[in-house]
């Protein structure tokens, strides 16, 4: 992968954009502004869950959006024009989401589509995306990118996908907490991921998963499913999600009392919900992956405290004017890179409309490293331009005191897996 440019400037490229911020930092900020308002703004629009069942997610993806945006635009846009965010609700429903990338191509004018995170929208989405010729950068973990379900148009440079996750957490599981799994995941195409690559993972390491539980996404009670659970699990699996995530851990808690395997779930099954709401005091001692640690770790980057300060959460992971509106800090910051990732792909492509779409996909696809920054304040990515897939870290928290401490850290080679696609050999 040598051969091929990163998303780190080059000096020549480095030079003439320092040189255009040094001159552009000489102005204030209103007159930036204005000289950059004599451009067309690059028009990006939001394809967010403002409702249904991804509505906790859908709040602060615009919040970490919008956070972003203000982040670009203070440092002069892309190419000299300001970033402007079109927003429309898709319900987090797969039909509607094609409807709005349809709107953003043909009535706002958009210049890419962005931020969508449940599977099954993504998966009933990229089509319509493939068809506008819209470039369709999604924020949401599905392995449906990366296996080449999908099309040239779309691409998930900005988090890292649930098959990449599970492989680098198996061996984890395995060696410290017990080989016989039984798992409980949401009915839809993001459950399926984890249901096929854990139990795979598992079984590389000597594991078995005894039971797979499936329920939907939808559902609002639990407790009728865990007696499917076979009595000699060493370990449950869980990653739940919707709004009824609390009631999900509640009634687990409920269900096994104080005699309960070894729990390691999935952040999603807690992503909004504090830990220490009542009923969720059995949760103590166990394990969670986070994409993003949720609180601010020992060892906290200069570049998690500015991102944390940009989009307005605490150290608890919360948001600092209300300490009860848990964030979903191991998602979001996604929505960050991604925006970051499109703009160093614009700007390598010299990006200047909608003719130019295809050259900031391949822009794209040329980027290799993506260093540990304030522009990628998760962690080091590798971006993969033939899957159209990022590699990244992964944590492993363990619920200690009513906090999530980090106490794994996987490397980035824990998370490669062979290619199963090329893009970059599809036609635009």
């Amino acid at each position: 992968m040598t051969d091929r440019m990163t998303s780190t400037p080059t000096r020549r490229g480095a030079i003439k954009t320092l040189g255009a911020g040094a001159a552009a930092a000489s102005l204030p900020l209103w007159a930036r502004y204005a000289q950059a308002q004599t451009s067309a703004p690059v028009k990006v629009g939001f394809q967010v869950h403002s409702t249904g069942i991804g509505a906790a997610y859908g709040r602060w993806y615009d919040r970490t959006t919008q956070a972003a945006v203000a982040k670009i635009n203070a440092e002069g846009g892309i190419n000299g024009r300001m970033l402007e965010i079109v927003a429309e609700d898709d319900g987090t429903d797969p039909k509607r989401g094609a409807e709005v990338l349809e709107k953003f191509a043909n009535q706002h004018g958009c210049d890419v589509g962005f931020g969508t995170l449940f599977s099954h929208v993504v998966i009933g989405s990229a089509p319509r995306a493939g068809e506008l010729k819209l470039p369709y950068f999604v924020v949401s973990e599905g392995h449906h990118v990366a296996s080449g379900m999908l099309n040239r148009y779309t691409l998930q440079p900005g988090i890292t996908d649930v098959k990449s996750q599970v492989q680098a957490m198996a061996p984890y599981v395995a060696k410290t907490l017990g080989k016989k799994v039984t798992m409980i995941f949401p009915d839809f195409a993001f459950g399926h991921d984890h249901r096929d690559y854990f139990t795979a993972a598992m079984d590389a390491q000597g594991g078995e998963v005894l039971a797979q539980i499936a329920i939907p996404p939808t559902e609002t009670s639990f407790t009728k499913y865990f007696p499917k659970i076979p009595r000699d699990t060493e370990v449950l699996y869980h990653v739940m999600v919707g709004p009824a995530v609390l009631t999900f851990v509640k009634e687990l808690g409920e269900f096994f009392g104080p005699s309960r395997p070894e729990i390691f779930g999935f952040i999603d099954s807690l992503e909004a919900v504090d830990i220490a709401s009542p009923g969720l005091e059995f949760l103590e001692g166990t394990y969670f992956w986070e994409g993003n640690p949720r609180y601010a770790q020992a060892d906290q980057t200069e570049y998690d405290k500015a991102y944390r300060a940009a989009v307005g959460v605490d150290d608890n992971g919360a948001s600092v004017s209300d300490p009860k509106d848990i964030s979903t800090y191991a998602h979001m910051f996604g929505c960050w890179e991604t925006l970051h990732v499109i703009k160093a792909g614009m700007e390598a492509a010299g990006y200047a409309g909608p003719g130019d779409r295809a050259a900031l996909i391949e822009a794209v696809e040329a980027m290799t490293e993506m260093p540990h920054s304030f522009e990628h304040p998760q962690g080091a990515k590798v971006f993969n331009g033939k899957t159209h897939q990022v590699f990244g870290h992964q944590y492993i928290s363990r619920v200690e005191a009513g906090r999530l401490n980090v106490v794994h850290k996987t490397s980035i080679k824990d998370t490669l897996y062979s290619d199963e696609v090329d893009y970059t050999t599809q036609s635009f």
